[in-house]
């Protein structure tokens, strides 16, 4: 996704507080960090505690009436389809299944990159000069040769506007030469930046790095709560954003949704079992009801705010990925009822409306976030696919992931080895037209031979 460069001056941005700061950052989370970021909470805030940990109570402690009385936990949708109908109950073994998790391998920064690259609609000119800066970056998100060079036959404006595309992507901060340049994109592309953070890092990283913090407040003539914002702000970001990508091992995938028929609805179950319940510590509530000195008073109070804001962040953080996963599932209903090949084209900005946020905040929401379905585990960007003209008068539109899948039938189907042109021709009787190297790079996408290469085995 990218993100909108900021139109108005620096002085003009919305201040956003360290703590709007922070609940930017907990919606990003998936389960594994999240439930360390809670963690590490609770260990910095005396006024936070754990009421229940849920993650360390038995399966067969939950009766099925919790499931039917949380209404933060499950979200019906009605539906006529007659291919609802073959709703099944859930069973132990599925929701261990849930609650377990499977193994995936881990995505690499270049696949994450190229994935929001095949949602912008862009001139082909754009794209393919895009690609070839993402496939130039090293493990940190840095150019490894001189992009120039890179793209050296790109025209300027072109050039510049592949590199502002990718740099707004997700992990904000990459193809750019250094953590400096780096952290100068992100506060320059993320809207939440204070005035003249900008500045501080462009003008004096020196001195940060060294915590001279009071010579960068009197040479800039700040006041102490606008540097204390600047700072809490680029603390926030990340000096090395390609890092999380860069490793080899398979992930331990949690699954932070499970979508399931049951009696003919779409069912949404929240995996709130490896989140703890939060609630304030009594002694602080007592204390705060007391009189005490103004030293005490302060620490209390602002202890306990901290509390409150953050269990109101993983509410928010909940609350928003539910409503998102109900709009995909309306929006992808075909899919949960029929399978990976009825996937449809379906955009960041389609499910933002649908929310009612900014297209950034579902873009967060969708990185590393799992959904447990009929057919396998999904990461939640699998559902956002672009879209490849259909034929007829109808004008119907498929999704690149449902096309694949139709190849993957196809062959998988036939007796003989088909060649790519043969596949093609049947693409086309079934209203999809394709090009033949379109379904050779398809093919290869699913790991599957030539014609000849089968025709060998």
């Amino acid at each position: 996704m990218q993100l909108q460069k900021p139109v108005l001056v620096q002085e003009q941005r919305q201040k956003l507080s360290p703590q709007m700061i922070q609940s930017i950052r907990l919606m990003a989370l998936p389960l594994p960090e999240l439930k360390d970021e809670i963690q590490q909470e609770i260990e910095a805030n005396p006024a936070l505690e754990v009421l229940e940990d849920r993650s360390t109570v038995s399966l067969e402690s939950f009766p099925e009436e919790r499931e039917a009385d949380s209404d933060a936990a499950r979200i019906y949708e009605n539906s006529s389809d007659p291919g609802y109908g073959r709703g099944r109950d859930p069973d132990d073994d599925s929701k261990r299944m849930f609650l377990e998790g499977a193994i995936s391998r881990a995505e690499t920064l270049q696949e994450h990159l190229l994935w929001q690259l095949r949602l912008q609609p862009v001139s082909e000119r754009v794209r393919e000069a895009a690609e070839n800066l993402i496939q130039n970056l090293d493990d940190d998100g840095f150019h490894k040769e001189d992009p120039r060079l890179v793209c050296r036959d790109v025209p300027e404006d072109v050039f510049k506007s592949a590199l502002a595309l990718v740099r707004g992507f997700e992990p904000v901060g990459v193809c750019t030469s250094d953590y400096r340049e780096s952290l100068i994109v992100q506060a320059e592309l993320f809207p939440e930046a204070p005035p003249r953070t900008v500045e501080v890092l462009r003008d004096h990283i020196e001195l940060l790095e060294k915590g001279k913090h009071e010579d960068i407040r009197k040479r800039l003539k700040l006041s102490e709560s606008d540097l204390s914002a600047i700072l809490a702000f680029i603390k926030t970001l990340n000096p090395f954003p390609g890092r999380q990508y860069s490793s080899s091992e398979p992930q331990y995938v949690i699954p932070d949704i499970q979508v399931r028929l049951k009696d003919g609805e779409f069912v949404i179950v929240l995996n709130d079992e490896e989140i703890p319940v939060l609630g304030i510590n009594p002694f602080f509530d007592r204390l705060s009801a007391e009189k005490h000195d103004r030293t005490t008073d302060v620490f209390v109070k602002e202890n306990i705010r901290r509390a409150k804001w953050f269990i109101q962040s993983i509410h928010q953080r909940n609350k928003t990925l539910l409503k998102a996963t109900r709009a995909i599932v309306e929006f992808q209903r075909a899919f949960f009822t029929k399978g990976p090949k009825h996937l449809t084209p379906l955009t960041l900005k389609d499910i933002a409306g649908e929310v009612g946020v900014h297209e950034t905040t579902i873009s967060r929401l969708a990185n590393r976030k799992y959904i447990q379905t009929d057919w396998g585990i999904f990461e939640l960007k699998y559902f956002f696919t672009n879209s490849i003209s259909g034929a007829g008068s109808s004008g119907s539109r498929f999704s690149k992931e449902g096309v694949k899948q139709v190849i993957k039938e196809i062959i998988e189907n036939e007796a003989r080895a088909l060649s790519d042109r043969d596949i093609a021709d049947q693409l086309a009787r079934r209203g999809i037209n394709l090009a033949r190297r379109t379904v050779a790079k398809y093919r290869l996408e699913l790991n599957m031979d030539s014609s000849f290469g089968r025709r060998r085995e």
